[in-house]
């Protein structure tokens, strides 16, 4: 398993926290950031039971960004998925899936579980490199937080370890889609379509989880192009 961080963003229920807490002992991750939670006090140390520990060491932040500080790659959980490629903002993988495609990760792997009542919000989902999804019922398809949380640990746990090369940094992924930004600029991309089509690609990515031989191949031809085009212009 990577190094795994849980963050639990603007839960309301200090219960659902220490239940959390309690499946993270139990697949053996330690890391728990609460962004603007709920007060947290001795319900959620019953509930966490010996996850206590974990939950003691949970760090509290005012913001997403601060959660996400050094993440390499960010995965966030949703109830709400889509087939359709024009969805691509709510395109997502089954826990399984997931947990096959980071056994081997380099760096920090941050996943974000949302609020209670209607999970995370849209501009928070932006925020994601790739987004798991949970398959249930049609009637009853969203979980608790902190059995959706049991389930995706349970998976990464349960996967193992896999021999893939060394993965590009989150630091590095970064100048990628920077580099991408820049592409689209140069081209003349239409304006208006720059922001979902910059989404898309950063979803793509996060799917891919490139090596950093990839990354640095994909780095070349998108700033070799860019280049050309500038160069053309003048």
């Amino acid at each position: 398993m990577p190094e795994t961080r849980v963050v639990l963003v603007g839960p309301k229920n200090e219960g659902n926290i220490g239940a959390v807490a309690r499946a993270m002992k139990n697949f053996g991750v330690s890391t728990l950031v609460l962004v603007d939670p709920c007060p947290v006090g001795d319900e959620a140390y019953k509930r966490a039971m010996h996850g206590a520990d974990v939950l003691a060491r949970s760090r509290t932040v005012g913001s997403l960004d601060e959660a996400l500080r050094d993440a390499d790659l960010v995965a966030g959980t949703t109830g709400i998925t889509t087939k359709s490629e024009k969805r691509f903002r709510r395109i997502s993988v089954t826990p399984r899936d997931f947990a096959a495609r980071v056994a081997a990760m380099d760096g920090t792997l941050a996943i974000l579980f949302g609020r209670e009542d209607f999970g995370l919000l849209e501009e928070e989902l932006e925020r994601c490199d790739i987004l798991v999804s949970i398959p249930a019922a049609e009637r009853y398809p969203v979980l608790n937080i902190s059995h959706a949380a049991a389930i995706v640990l349970y998976e990464m746990f349960e996967g193992g370890e896999t021999h893939r090369p060394r993965e590009a940094s989150g630091a590095e992924k970064e100048h990628l889609h920077s580099a991408f930004r820049e592409l689209l600029i140069a081209t003349n991309y239409p304006r208006h379509l720059r922001g979902r089509t910059n989404i898309m690609f950063r979803r793509l990515i996060g799917r891919a989880v490139p090596s950093k031989w990839e990354f640095h191949t994909l780095m070349g031809v998108l700033t070799r192009a860019t280049k050309t085009i500038r160069r053309g212009k003048k």
